[in-house]
């Protein structure tokens, strides 16, 4: 049995697509969340189709982040799901991920047997569960089994099914901005008030530690609350849009946290660190640069030839009125620039001449 205290463990809904080959953020979390370099993770591929290649995958990624050993339990149905063969590596995890897939072919063989109640006993004494896709949606005791995407809430957009109810009161969407899912959510929200709706983006995480939520990863968590709205869900037909009024609305980006139970912002973190600034500065005066030679390209001789005509006459101008300035002798693409200015805002350019 694994030596763990102190309480349910971390529960990571990712919302698919999590980064495997940089920074991998959201994958060191949780890998840090099952212990570190004492982690003992089981990877449940069942919701995959593809086939040992998933488990080879995620074995390599959680290795090479730390994890003490990496084991692959694959149960493709219900009696796999109660057969003891399957359930024993779950007794000694530190770590449960499970893969994407089919979400609904997941809850089919999971939801209440043996394979789930050992999944569910497993974060109870400690163990970080976490899945990404069609693992994140099984983690609410509701989950989307399937729907389709789209901005606006429609009568029968989608439909739910039993999740391992780990975390309550909510329901989990995933690829949330990536395949606009709002409509779909948002539906259900309209449907069933009480719960909340929360959409995971691509590489990004909702940790839920007991009734907190942080996010983290490279997108958003969007979350639907439902307490006050007013909706005609009771009466709409087939697929007809459905009135969602009053619904607050949350965008959660990394480092922030939300209280579940009480529904409220908590705080927002640290702003990312200056060395990313300093990247995103770069890459941007990069792209500023590339605009202009993109946008100089099939310009005649002859307009750089009356551009240095006219600087030339600036620049005479300023030294008959006593003013030192540099000589604009560079061509359009690569502008002078003094001393200390500020690379992301550059001075106007020249309006003499039409811009091209």
């Amino acid at each position: 049995m694994s030596e763990l205290q102190g309480g349910p463990g971390a529960l990571f809904a990712i919302g698919g697509a999590e980064d495997k080959l940089k920074k991998r953020t959201v994958l060191q979390e949780f890998v840090e969340a099952a212990g570190g370099s004492k982690a003992r993770i089981v990877v449940v591929p069942t919701a995959s189709a593809l086939g040992p290649d998933v488990v080879d995958v995620y074995r390599a990624l959680f290795a090479a982040l730390g994890a003490e050993s990496v084991v692959g339990v694959r149960p493709e149905n219900r009696e796999d799901a109660d057969d003891p063969a399957f359930i024993a590596p779950l007794n000694d995890a530190t770590g449960i991920f499970m893969t994407g897939g089919n979400q609904l072919k997941l809850a089919g063989v999971v939801t209440g047997t043996a394979f789930g109640r050992a999944v569910t006993a497993a974060h109870a004494r400690g163990a970080a569960v976490g899945g990404t896709s069609a693992g994140a949606s099984i983690l609410a005791e509701h989950m989307i089994a399937f729907g389709r995407s789209g901005a606006t809430p429609r009568q029968r957009m989608s439909q739910l099914s039993g999740g391992l109810g780990l975390v309550q009161g909510a329901i989990v969407d995933q690829h949330f901005a990536q395949r606009n899912r709002y409509g779909r959510l948002l539906s259900l929200v309209a449907q069933s008030p009480g719960l909340l709706g929360i959409g995971v983006d691509e590489d990004t995480a909702a940790v839920v530690r007991g009734s907190h939520l942080e996010v983290v990863g490279r997108g958003a968590v969007t979350i639907f609350d439902g307490t006050r709205i007013t909706s005609n869900a009771h009466n709409a037909k087939r697929s007809e849009p459905i009135l969602a009024s009053g619904v607050v609305l949350h965008v959660l980006p990394a480092t922030a946290t939300f209280d579940l139970q009480n529904r409220v912002l908590l705080s927002y973190g640290p702003q990312p660190a200056a060395s990313e600034y300093a990247e995103l500065a770069a890459a941007e005066a990069d792209l500023r640069k590339l605009a202009k030679e993109i946008a100089a390209e099939g310009v005649s001789p002859a307009y750089y030839a009356e551009r240095k005509r006219r600087a030339g006459r600036r620049a005479n101008r300023s030294a008959a009125a006593g003013e030192s300035r540099p000589e604009a002798t560079e061509p359009l693409n690569r502008p002078t620039q003094a001393a200390g200015a500020d690379p992301l805002h550059p001075a106007s350019p020249d309006r003499s001449l039409p811009e091209q």
